[in-house]
């Protein structure tokens, strides 16, 4: 039974094997509509650049712990080791590598951590450590 919809057609494409088999589906289902043939072959071709991204998952979990450890990086830092950890936290010496190089204190928020309540209290404490003038 061909298929009717693109999102049908994109999902039967796909269970084709190689190039060949692919174009000569694709030809008898979308039968001269070209548009219709641009549109699913835009589809295609964002499938195969997509690679396997999806596969992994976003954010740790029980089964899969944070992947944060000294070589990290996370934006302008790379994490040296951790030094300290709380309740809604992890810290770690990062060396902050732009706009300038300097050894930093950075504080990453727990997975399953970021709730409003946590979120305004991290800020908080950001505020108040930017506010201080000391040696370390």
């Amino acid at each position: 039974m061909p298929a009717t919809n693109e999102e049908a057609v994109f999902l039967e494409a796909l269970q084709k094997t190689s190039a060949e088999a692919r174009a000569a589906f694709l030809s008898q289902a979308c039968a001269g509509d070209d548009s219709r043939r641009k549109s699913i072959d835009l589809l295609l071709k964002a499938h195969e650049l997509a690679g396997d991204f999806l596969r992994q998952p976003a954010a740790a979990t029980i089964d899969q712990p944070p992947s944060e450890e000294p070589g990290t990086p996370i934006g302008p830092y790379k994490l040296l080791e951790q030094i300290g950890e709380g309740g809604m936290g992890v810290v770690y010496m990062a060396e902050q590598q732009r706009p300038m190089r300097r050894l930093v204190a950075l504080k990453l928020i727990k997975p399953g951590m970021d709730s409003k309540q946590v979120i305004a209290r991290f800020e908080a404490e950001k505020q108040a450590l930017a506010m201080m003038d000391h040696p370390n």
